[in-house]
């Protein structure tokens, strides 16, 4: 045997040829695939370290919802403008105009200090009782059989989308102020339980079913976060299911909604129509949908398709990813109220953030579980999304003041005080948030006994 034969013997059977070890190859494929997974993963922990992600966030969020909202709407409301308006984008420039109103709320929110809009709470919370009762007088209009809405020619307003915010704020004020005797029931619920029951009274008299749950979650989220004991939640369930029950006995078109709801099969032409065309229009669209403006559901199969169904427009023309992306953008939502409620040290500032987040994903929640079938129908809106006026503006308000909480930040701070605003604020001219100074605590008065009446003086 040749010198050049045996090393061909002796070489290993991967460099004679033979196939290499097939876990080897996978591994090594694996390794780029791995390496690039590393790389963007770590390129986003460092963009989520940055002292304005947050404030991004937020602004990319309401920005996407918004443009998304104003799409949908245009596709789901062609229909119903062409038949009852001149235009078949009536309702659309209806949109674009609450829009372009809550924008500027929105810059309203981002730009005034915080601490003024604390300031301003109890005034707000006010007001806004006094709104509900007045829209129960003659001054109020009734549509859709219920008393809920001031009209000033072309313009509506609904006072119970500025209870929920004047709620949030006031309750957060108060209980901050509270918080060393929040251990004691009576300064837990007192005065923020009788003030939300009053306000809960004055919803439930127009009567709006989807208001007072709102306002519900608002109260139990400002509870939540400031600690209280489990218990006290349970007693707020009994309590909702009972108000609940209390509406939905009342009126003759709710009771239907929920007895539809838990036997859909007896009218499904009647009252569980609208919540069985629903489910038909997310059927229907299948993975990718029928394609932007080509769902039947918005010729009058799907009544309200532009307010309260309009989730059932997005699945039956963008499909289950159309879906997943309102679902992701709302996940998105949660997970960034949340992270600026964590990242901030004013106690105010955190409870404000959690709970307007809280009542945002909530109302969301609410809505997508009825339109696909896992809720009886409540009408509230989908935000930024569904087609209204008060609902869209309110909507931006909330936006600009959690995007103000972002700001707040101690490092978003630090970096707008020490490098400038950017040129966002630069171009919104938003002043420089100051940093956070928390309550100076009083020393105990050392009482002084008067002159004359120490031990040698006394008389």
């Amino acid at each position: 045997m040749t010198t050049v034969e045996r090393g061909r013997r002796n070489r290993p059977a991967a460099a004679a040829g033979a196939p290499a070890d097939p876990q080897r190859r996978r591994s090594g494929r694996d390794t780029p695939r791995r390496g690039r997974l590393a790389a963007v993963r770590s390129a986003l922990t460092a963009w989520l370290g940055r002292p304005l992600a947050s404030f991004h966030l937020v602004l990319a969020v309401c920005g996407l919802l918004t443009v998304l909202g104003l799409v949908m709407v245009a596709s789901a409301s062609a229909v119903i403008s062409m038949n009852s308006e001149s235009s078949v984008y009536a309702v659309f420039r209806k949109q674009v105009s609450y829009v372009l109103a809550g924008l500027v709320l929105f810059w309203i929110g981002l730009r005034l200090p915080l601490r003024r809009v604390r300031a301003l709470s109890p005034i707000g919370l006010l007001i806004s009782v006094i709104m509900l009762v007045l829209v129960l007088t003659p001054l109020g209009t009734t549509v859709n059989g219920t008393r809920s809405w001031f009209t000033f020619g072309p313009v509506s307003f609904q006072p119970v989308e500025a209870a929920k915010l004047a709620l949030a704020l006031w309750g957060a004020h108060i209980l901050i102020v509270k918080r060393a005797l929040l251990h004691q029931f009576r300064h837990l619920l007192v005065p923020i339980v009788p003030a939300a029951l009053v306000m809960f009274a004055l919803v439930m008299l127009q009567p709006d079913l989807g208001g007072t749950i709102t306002l519900g979650v608002v109260l139990i989220a400002l509870l939540w976060f400031a600690g209280a004991p489990l218990r006290l939640f349970g007693a707020f369930a009994l309590g909702a299911v009972a108000g609940v029950v209390l509406l939905a006995v009342g009126t003759s078109y709710r009771l239907s909604r929920v007895l539809s709801f838990l036997h859909p099969e007896d009218d499904p032409h009647g009252a569980a129509y609208q919540a069985r065309q629903a489910v038909l229009a997310l059927a229907d669209g299948g993975m990718f949908g029928k394609g932007l403006g080509q769902g039947p559901s918005k010729f009058e199969y799907l009544p309200n398709v532009h307010n309260d169904f309009i989730f059932a427009l997005i699945g039956e023309e963008l499909g289950f990813l159309g879906c997943l992306l309102v679902l992701g953008l709302f996940a998105a939502l949660a997970i960034t109220g949340i992270r600026i409620a964590t990242r901030n040290i004013d106690p105010w500032i955190r409870m404000v953030s959690a709970t307007l987040t809280v009542w945002l994903v909530a109302q969301a929640a609410i809505n997508i579980g009825y339109v696909v079938g896992l809720l009886p129908v409540t009408g509230i809106t989908l935000p930024l999304i569904s087609s209204g006026g008060t609902s869209v503006v309110l909507t931006l308000l909330v936006f600009g003041i959690l995007a103000n909480c972002a700001r707040h930040e101690p490092e978003a701070v630090a970096a707008l005080r020490s490098q400038g605003p950017g040129r966002f604020g630069r171009l919104m001219r938003l002043p420089a948030p100051d940093p956070y100074q928390p309550p100076t605590k009083r020393k105990p008065v050392r009482r002084v006994a008067p002159p004359g009446t120490g031990q040698g003086g006394r008389r």
